[in-house]
């Protein structure tokens, strides 16, 4: 059974950032093989990892509405639907990669969530570590697409309202009871140090960061460059969340490296 790492937070926090610097740690660790998930409409974590999508989740349900196609005897439409996804795969040495993409029509993402949802968990067996970037607010969380997940990274940018964000997000897992068996709260771009103002409004909620992410001229370097993030050398972001990682997955990367 795999395990689920999913990246939430508030627009321009860095989420997908910080989930590339995930995977980077899990592949440079030997952990894998990895299922990294942009569940992100606005999808840019394929560039960031440097793989090129071809197909999303969502094209191909626009094309399957838009054409008369005919489905093999024995199938239902949802079957036949769920067989086409894999043409949304790209795959890699040791790290695969879906994108969901825009939905059917005008900010309609609920199917292709649902397929995404469905597919994920059909394909969980093949991967040790399952990596999603899930769209900036909390519509995903409603949609019930974030579920199942071990470890969920709540991240906020060194503001206020990034810290407040995160907190609302905590505050649906919990109305909506959702199955997630750990929460941590990274606080990311950090320039020299956490802002009086935003420590006290993480006293306030009573929120520990497991993490602070500096803010780093190299991660903003290989985003102009559109350099994969998996090549970044060595710098003070990678190393936080390295550190991070270790931390979260403990005896359980020890025990899948020997698998």
């Amino acid at each position: 059974m795999s395990f689920n790492i999913a990246v939430a937070g508030k627009g321009g926090s860095g989420k997908t950032t910080v989930a590339s610097l995930v995977i980077r740690y899990l592949k440079q660790n030997g952990l894998g093989p990895i299922l990294a998930v942009d569940a992100d409409p606005n999808a840019n974590l394929g560039e960031s990892l440097g793989l090129s999508v071809r197909q999303t989740v969502g094209a191909i349900i626009a094309t399957f509405n838009e054409e008369k196609i005919n489905i093999p005897p024995g199938l239902t439409k949802e079957a036949y639907l769920e067989i086409r996804l894999n043409d949304a795969m790209v795959e890699s040495k040791g790290l695969d990669l879906v994108t969901m993409g825009r939905g059917e029509g005008p900010a309609c993402y609920c199917y292709p969530n649902l397929l995404l949802r469905k597919f994920m968990d059909s394909m969980s067996g093949n991967y040790q570590y399952i990596v999603m970037d899930n769209e900036a607010g909390m519509e995903h969380l409603s949609r019930r697409t974030t579920q199942n997940i071990d470890e969920l990274l709540l991240v906020a940018n060194h503001t206020v309202k990034g810290v407040r964000a995160i907190a609302r997000i905590k505050e649906l897992v919990a109305e909506l009871k959702l199955v997630v068996k750990r929460q941590s709260v990274i606080i990311n771009m950090v320039p020299e140090g956490i802002d009086r103002h935003v420590k006290e409004e993480l006293d306030r909620l009573g929120m520990v960061p497991a993490a602070i992410i500096p803010l780093d001229e190299t991660i903003g370097e290989f985003d102009m460059a559109i350099k994969p993030l998996l090549d970044l050398p060595e710098c003070r972001a990678a190393k936080a969340v390295d550190t991070l990682m270790a931390e979260l997955l403990g005896n359980k990367a020890q025990a899948t490296k020997t698998l």
